[in-house]
């Protein structure tokens, strides 16, 4: 009994040993058929790039100018792969992102207008590469143009104008403005009031208070005596007063007396100054011929209340009262 239950045992180890090697017999069988499918499905689907790259290169040498912008009319893998590679391979230029180019002609999806959307999208493409280089071109011919402003090429200074010749004219345009000053301050000839020369009335009245330097005179208004070193003439409220003799305006004040007065130089140490004026025309550096308004006669100060309206007129020589009234004709 013994024995025959080892017979049986064997018998059965048996059995499970050679099933297992027919299982992985047949795993390893039908693991190669598998492997050798798929190699035989993979040669359909292999790329040769060098074949890309040499048949690009003859392409571009046959078209003879660099592809410049957007590529026109780029053709992509055709949809049916195990067909191969399609005819029309692309150039470098088209390696450039282009995700709606790569979405309508990849090989996993469908679409039969590829190959129109492709030839719109080029011909958009070229336009808009047309179009940049006209906005490209138009900057610059705008840049030239500022520049050109800027260095004053357009009519009034040369571009080929040296430093000396700019240097000249600017001293050139320096002095034109110096003369355009002196004109426009009317430059006169020096002063040369001499003794010969007389004096013009400033203005038609009577002497109300006669000049005294070597003896005092009664002031009605202050009602004393003192001396007097100008005339005062007898005048009308808002009355004109002129120049008595060519002269340049050296100064204008207010005085409490004298009211507003001008005093102009006439040469050789002369001067004259007119006093108790209003709505003065002249101003300070003036130059004034003999007749000119100076301006007209303003109310009397309380100085001069009792004698009324006038005007106080003085002549000086080197700061020393003259007497008017040897001078005037």
């Amino acid at each position: 009994m013994k024995r025959g239950n080892r017979n049986g045992a064997k018998k059965e180890k048996m059995i499970v040993v050679l099933s297992s090697v027919f299982v992985l017999a047949a795993l390893t069988a039908t693991g190669l058929f598998f492997r050798g499918s798929n190699e035989e499905k993979n040669d359909g689907y292999v790329v040769d790039f060098s074949a890309i790259e040499n048949e690009s290169a003859e392409l571009a040498k046959n078209e003879g100018d660099a592809v410049q912008g957007i590529m026109d009319g780029a053709e992509g893998l055709n949809a049916a792969g195990t067909e191969g590679i399609h005819e029309n391979a692309v150039t470098a230029d088209d390696l450039d992102y282009d995700p709606y180019f790569q979405e309508t002609n990849s090989p996993s999806v469908e679409n039969e207008d590829s190959e129109e959307n492709t030839e719109e999208q080029a011909e958009s493409d070229k336009k808009e590469g047309e179009e940049e280089k006209g906005k490209k071109a138009e900057s610059k011919d705008s840049q030239k143009d500022k520049e050109k402003n800027e260095k004053g090429e357009e009519g009034m200074i040369d571009e080929n104008i040296d430093s000396a010749t700019l240097e000249e004219v600017a001293r050139m345009e320096e002095m034109e403005d110096t003369m355009a000053i002196a004109t426009s301050t009317s430059i006169q000839p020096a002063l040369t009031f001499s003794d010969k020369d007389t004096l013009a009335w400033p203005i038609v009245g009577n002497v109300l208070i006669n000049y005294s330097m070597d003896k005092t005179v009664y002031f009605p208004t202050l009602e004393q005596y003192k001396y007097n070193p100008a005339i005062i003439i007898s005048a009308v409220e808002g009355e004109t007063i002129t120049a008595a003799a060519n002269g340049k305006v050296n100064r204008i004040y207010t005085d409490s007396e004298l009211g507003n007065v001008v005093v102009m130089e006439l040469g050789n140490g002369y001067e004259l100054t007119y006093g108790q004026l209003k709505d003065i025309t002249v101003s300070e550096g003036g130059f004034v011929n003999q007749g000119d308004m100076i301006g007209s006669v303003a109310a009397p100060t309380k100085y001069y209340v009792v004698e009324g309206c006038n005007v106080y007129f003085k002549l000086t020589k080197d700061g020393t009262p003259v007497n008017p009234m040897t001078k005037l004709h």
